[in-house]
């Protein structure tokens, strides 16, 4: 999506992340802008994942700052921090529903949890999310009871029923059919583009990036850097590094 104002809604500079003295990510710095669809890629290792659980909050940086909507995760105390986190959604690979709970029970949680409304107004809300994703007719199955795919959907519907302005998707094209995954991408973009969620991708899925992402940053294992950064198809075809082309073209070294 272009954004003539171009607002920044994430801000991570000098970011360094690491287990003990094992550094994984060495300083880097970039923003996310209001509306786009951003991805972060690279090989296996190379931080993808930890990255994103250090944006929403999970883990500390050894040095740097995250900024979300102009405030620090980083140095946010107990009650700032819940203030942030209550701008974003997330979905994890695995999709994470309670399986003990119907789809329409999974989206009341955070709607018990951080709003006052009556029962009767939070399964209205969860049910107008499941429609959002295609699943109102499914509000009553368990997670057990309809496909990969559907979880998946599931999960985006529960990440966004507090109307968050960011949605953060770890991998959420893992392990589905092609034409599933392309569902997703299809969702995604709908959000994006219709609904205005700022949505941040870890995948390495290259048709979906190639689909979906209106930017990318890439991320090298061996150098701990951001090794790329920009649209996808103008990486893979003209991108000076060598390795970052290979990546794109699907070609072994």
């Amino acid at each position: 999506m272009q954004n003539n104002k171009r607002e920044k809604i994430i801000e991570v500079k000098n970011f360094t992340a690491a287990y003990g003295d094992n550094v994984v990510i060495d300083d880097i710095s970039f923003d996310i802008y209001r509306g786009e669809i951003f991805v972060i890629l690279g090989g296996s290792g190379c931080g993808k994942s930890t990255l994103l659980k250090h944006i929403i909050g999970l883990y500390s940086p050894k040095t740097g700052s995250i900024k979300i909507k102009g405030q620090d995760i980083v140095t946010a105390n107990v009650e700032e921090k819940l203030e942030i986190l209550k701008n974003i959604g997330v979905t994890y690979q695995s999709g994470a529903l309670f399986g003990s709970m119907t789809l329409m029970q999974n989206l009341c949680v955070p709607l018990e949890e951080y709003t006052d409304f009556p029962e009767s107004v939070r399964e209205s809300i969860a049910l107008m999310k499941l429609k959002l994703v295609g699943l109102g007719e499914y509000a009553h199955h368990m997670p057990s009871e309809v496909s990969g795919g559907m979880q998946k959907r599931a999960a985006v519907a529960r990440a966004i029923v507090l109307n968050p302005d960011i949605l953060f998707l770890d991998e959420p094209s893992a392990g589905l059919d092609p034409i599933t995954g392309d569902s997703l991408d299809n969702l995604i973009l709908r959000l994006a583009k219709d609904v205005g969620i700022t949505c941040v991708i870890v995948s390495h899925e290259l048709p979906s990036i190639y689909k979906v992402a209106d930017r990318v940053v890439m991320l090298d294992k061996a150098r701990k850097k951001i090794v790329a950064e920009g649209k996808p198809a103008e990486l893979r075809d003209n991108s000076p590094d060598t390795w970052v082309r290979n990546f794109f073209n699907r070609i072994s070294e």
